[in-house]
């Protein structure tokens, strides 16, 4: 019996000692410390540029997708706390494709079925896609304490993000050499000087319909990219487990739009007629904090 009361005893102290009510006077503190969040993305933009190249979605590894970084936050004023998010997530995708000749016979520039097909015997297609995420926001949240060491929250992350799909083509591996060649001639001063021999002819397809095209090309990048405003609502779970340490637990859906006419190309000049893109999805956030 004495066994029994003293197990007993012992058993109360320690759950009144972890879970004792929240203490009603304000309470001052903060946290910061290493964040994975997971998003699946209800699209992804500019899947139809990828399809094109002939990769799936479902080898691009974006469901989900992985954003790695930090967060932090601190008690303002009563149940309020404000603090800050920043994470990138990224994926990518690689492919090597056979190289195939056909004959056009009927000028439509496209492949028809029973055209001569002949297997091109020197190069292959080397293709790669990667895409990167960026998010850098701020979170307001409201909190409702539960016991000493428990707390639920309610909040939102708001703040810029940026969007980069880049896409290489490759025939061969890259030289040094031939990095910064111009493929459309030889630059001289502020000309561009393009051959023709003997004169009139074209010269590996570098004058054509009085226009200039490209010469030789064995490597090709294309990037698109665009910024947006991102908006998150989310629910929370924060558990202190030690004195100095603890978990929390984010779950919420991302908002955020990238404009139509927005994209940049190459980090250069905006596609007028580029589409609108979504950047929306459920995602869960994960954190362990040290702090108070």
């Amino acid at each position: 019996m004495k066994k029994i009361l003293l197990t007993y005893i012992i058993a109360t102290s320690f759950v009144c000692s972890q879970g004792d009510i929240y203490p009603t006077e304000a309470n001052y503190g903060g946290g910061i410390g290493f964040s994975a969040m997971y998003m699946v993305l209800d699209s992804v933009p500019g899947e139809s540029l990828l399809n094109n190249l002939g990769f799936k979605m479902d080898k691009f590894g974006t469901r989900p997708l992985v954003f790695y970084g930090g967060e932090g936050f601190a008690q303002m004023s009563g149940p309020w706390r404000l603090g800050g998010y920043a994470g990138i997530g990224k994926a990518q995708v690689s492919d090597v494709y056979s190289i195939y000749l056909y004959k056009d016979n009927d000028n439509d520039r496209e492949f028809d079925p029973g055209e001569e097909i002949e297997k091109h015997k020197t190069n292959n297609l080397n293709v790669k896609a990667r895409l990167n995420f960026l998010l850098g926001a701020a979170t307001i949240e409201y909190v409702v304490p539960i016991y000493r060491d428990l707390e639920v929250m309610g909040g939102a992350l708001m703040g810029l993000g940026s969007y980069t799909l880049r896409m290489d083509q490759q025939l061969e591996f890259p030289m040094w050499e031939n990095i910064g060649e111009s493929i459309y001639g030889t630059i001289k001063g502020d000309s561009v000087l393009v051959e023709v021999d003997p004169p009139g002819d074209i010269k590996d397809g570098a004058l054509k319909d009085n226009r200039v095209y490209p010469l030789d090309i064995k490597t090709s990048m294309t990037e698109i990219s665009g910024l947006f405003f991102n908006f998150q609502p989310y629910v929370a779970i924060k558990w202190q487990f030690l004195d100095r340490m603890g978990l929390r637990i984010t779950a919420g859906y991302n908002k955020g739009t990238i404009k139509d006419g927005t994209w940049r190309l190459n980090g250069g000049s905006e596609i007028k007629d580029s589409p609108a893109a979504a950047l929306r999805g459920i995602t869960l956030r994960s954190v362990i904090y040290f702090g108070l």
